[in-house]
């Protein structure tokens, strides 16, 4: 299958590849993000010869004697003999005094399970070789928390690492690239379950309907991606039910701390904190605050990966039904007019945020944005605290925008609600703006910022 984007880590790579010095690569990211894929597309692109070696859960020799083989293929050479990873790295790092050479370690962790102190037997090596050698060395991982700390100051590799590239999902823009002959309305229906994970993607078949995507991928038993967010759980985390109760609260719209505690079957508080952190730091769950308010009784947490956020509303809390029903007939009682009604408009609040955030940094948006998020406000008549979606900060104030994704164009009605609703919160703001999937029907709209979904896919 043909490569798609990542366009500015492969210039990065690149940059790196062809300099002529020793040059140390961090490359991580959550699983299924595309990390291999991005590595050996980059290595298209190179004329020295490079080895790529991917750890297994094995003994250090076991390890050894693998890396041994590929070394001897690479050099046409009989396969050397090395007592130790560290030999096999240094012969590695010495022939790069003569020639330039990269060198991929995948699945690094695995390596650091089994070598004793693995990160400063690499860093011997490199400090050996590191000022007379053109070696390009990539160490990669799909622990982020683990690789992380390599760039910590106490660690043996600090300083080591010259370009750190930690993966994420690609945004709903470069995500299309997968599906190019969907709608744009399909086009943000398939983005909101399967999100920016090209290996999700790469399966869509925009020949066949959003639905039956859906139903062929993960909402039927046996379907390719049905298991994989539990499984993805399960590689990381050690009480996986507390996992489970964090997705189920939070999938439910449970968004704050105490609401999920509270809503949820996680014993203390304690315990709800350390799952957070994990899952955060597999970029599963995300936390945030709101624009207005960065103090931490204002944050809220997310589900980051939306096929989690599908799978953990829709399937996980009716598994008795989605055994035994006929796959069509539990999409349509189950999933259908909540997806259509509720699922992807909220979506598409998240994907207008990405449009605002890529215009800005093409220097697109004049005066430039600071912030883009919600907005926090009391609501002293309900006693709650509200929130609008969509908001973002210049220099000028606030811009609040009203999004729809609806059949109904946005009309002065909605323009004379969303006035109203901010009048009412004594809200002060400088502009306002107008996101639509079914265009606009404004008489006075030259004093509204207006985007159509057209817009957002140019």
């Amino acid at each position: 299958m043909k490569f798609i984007g990542r366009k500015d880590e492969l210039s990065r790579l690149s940059e790196a590849y062809f300099s002529k010095e020793y040059e140390g690569i961090l490359i991580y990211g959550r699983r299924r993000i595309g990390k291999s894929e991005l590595i050996k597309q980059s290595l298209k692109e190179v004329s020295c010869p490079f080895i790529y070696y991917e750890c297994t859960k094995v003994s250090e020799k076991s390890n050894t004697e693998a890396f041994s083989e590929l070394i001897g293929e690479t050099f046409d050479i009989p396969t050397p003999s090395f007592k130790s990873f560290g030999a096999a790295l240094e012969y590695l790092f010495q022939r790069s005094q003569k020639e330039k050479l990269i060198v991929v370690i995948d699945e690094y962790p695995y390596l650091r399970e089994k070598i004793a102190e693995c990160d400063s037997v690499f860093q011997k090596v490199i400090d050996a070789y590191a000022m007379n050698c053109t070696m390009k060395l990539i160490l990669c991982g799909s622990y982020v928390e683990i690789m992380e700390k390599l760039m910590n100051e106490d660690n043996p590799l600090h300083k080591r690492i010259g370009l750190n590239i930690n993966l994420k999902q690609m945004n709903y823009y470069e995500s299309a690239l997968f599906y190019p002959n969907y709608s744009n309305e399909d086009k943000v229906k398939i983005y909101s379950v399967f999100g920016g994970i090209p290996y999700y993607n790469r399966y869509v078949d925009d020949s066949k309907t959003v639905k039956a995507n859906i139903i062929t991928l993960v909402a039927s038993q046996g379907a390719r991606f049905e298991k994989d967010p539990e499984i993805a759980l399960e590689a990381e985390i050690s009480k996986m039910a507390n996992a489970n109760e964090v997705f189920l609260s939070i999938a439910r719209g449970n968004a704050k701390f105490s609401d999920i505690l509270n809503s949820s079957k996680v014993s203390s508080s304690p315990s709800l904190v350390d799952t957070l952190k994990k899952l955060i730091s597999m970029d599963v769950v995300k936390k945030e605050f709101p624009i207005n308010n960065d103090a931490e009784k204002k944050s809220y947490y997310t589900i980051s990966d939306r096929l989690s956020k599908f799978y953990y509303k829709y399937i996980f809390p009716k598994a008795s039904y989605f055994s035994v029903m006929p796959a069509e007939a539990f999409y349509e009682e189950f999933i259908e007019d909540d997806f259509e009604t509720q699922f992807v408009p909220k979506e598409f609040e998240e994907i207008s945020k990405q449009y605002l955030i890529r215009k800005n940094k093409e220097g697109l948006i004049n005066p430039a944005l600071y912030k883009v998020g919600k907005y926090y406000y009391d609501d002293a008549k309900n006693k709650r605290n509200g929130e609008f979606d969509v908001v973002t900060l210049d220099k000028y104030g606030y811009t609040f925008y009203e999004v729809k994704f609806t059949k109904s164009p946005i009309d002065d009605a909605v323009v004379n609600e969303e006035k109203t609703q901010l009048s009412k919160a004594g809200i002060s703001y400088d502009r306002l703006g107008f996101i639509s999937k079914s265009g606009f029907r404004i008489d006075d709209n030259e004093n509204y910022i207006l985007i159509s979904i057209e817009d957002m896919y140019k």
